[in-house]
């Protein structure tokens, strides 16, 4: 990792983030029961590499694991929760941080019960607004299924721009799937809006019709 790399790494404190709604906060080992329980569901490790059957001895090597890897800088993994009750309705990620070139991709799940409530469209939202205002990073991507409707329909509602189609881009349980590419930079209109900056003129790419 190089220098600029080197002091571009995860804070070693997190404060949670919460729009009122959802919280995002780190995974920790009481997580571990919710997790195995939420991940038992289909429709999740049909999109992810969430093995099947997961078991609490899964999540348990999870949790673990994400301490070392924020350490190193390389993903970072949040419990979304709800803000009033705490309870565990999905879960959103860096699955990979770029240091140098100020980039990293998002992604998510939620939770069966959770679906349709637009939790997911929230967690993109306060996590990009920290990436931008508080890790420096320049540009985000979200790459779903083509035909993952949902995730797709999350990536649009919070303004990502569609860039275009990696043909076979991932193998997932046998099955070789075709990714859209999302992204959103810092100059854009939606990530400016998320700062509080929306009366600002975007500049450079940003500002180019799509």
């Amino acid at each position: 990792m190089s220098d600029v790399a080197a002091g571009r790494r995860l804070p070693l404190s997190f404060e949670p983030l919460s729009d009122g709604v959802v919280t995002l906060r780190r995974l920790t080992e009481a997580d571990v029961p919710a997790l195995a329980e939420c991940l038992q569901d289909s429709e999740i490790p049909r999109w992810t590499r969430v093995p099947v059957p997961y078991s609490e001895r899964d999540a348990r090597e999870y949790v673990a694991r994400q301490e070392q890897m924020w350490r190193d800088g390389e993903e970072a993994r949040f419990a979304i929760v709800a803000a009033r009750t705490g309870e565990l309705v999905g879960g959103i990620a860096f699955v990979y941080i770029e240091w140098e070139d100020e980039k990293a991709e998002i992604g998510y799940w939620v939770a069966a019960a959770a679906r349709r409530t637009g939790v997911a469209t929230r967690a993109v939202r306060l996590l990009s607004r920290w990436a931008f205002s508080e890790l420096g990073l320049f540009r985000l991507e979200i790459l779903p299924d083509v035909e993952n409707a949902a995730s797709l329909a999350v990536a649009r509602a919070c303004g990502f721009r569609e860039e275009g189609v990696l043909r076979a881009n991932t193998l997932i349980k046998g099955r070789r799937g075709d990714n859209v590419v999302f992204s959103l930079l810092a100059t854009d209109p939606a990530a400016l809006e998320l700062l509080g900056r929306g009366d600002e003129p975007p500049s450079g790419p940003a500002a180019e019709a799509p």
